[in-house]
């Protein structure tokens, strides 16, 4: 009887660490896709930002190509 309830006991620990593994992965597992959804969106933030700036210095440059008003 001793041995049956030894491997009673060595199971349910089995189970516990199992299901504390199951909830690690679990929140693991949205911690993640969090991460992910804002590295999306901060991309997507930098692309609109690059662009902005690109499209400042392009229209600097043109106006810095024109003659000064006083010619």
């Amino acid at each position: 009887m001793a041995t049956s309830d030894t491997e009673e006991l060595r199971l349910t620990e089995l189970e516990v660490r199992l299901t504390h593994h199951e909830r690690v992965t679990e929140d693991l597992s949205a911690v993640l896709i969090e991460q992910q959804r804002i590295i999306d969106l901060l991309r997507s933030q930098v692309t609109h930002l690059r662009d902005r700036i690109g499209a400042l210095e392009r229209e600097q440059s043109q106006l810095d190509d024109r003659p000064p008003p006083h010619y």
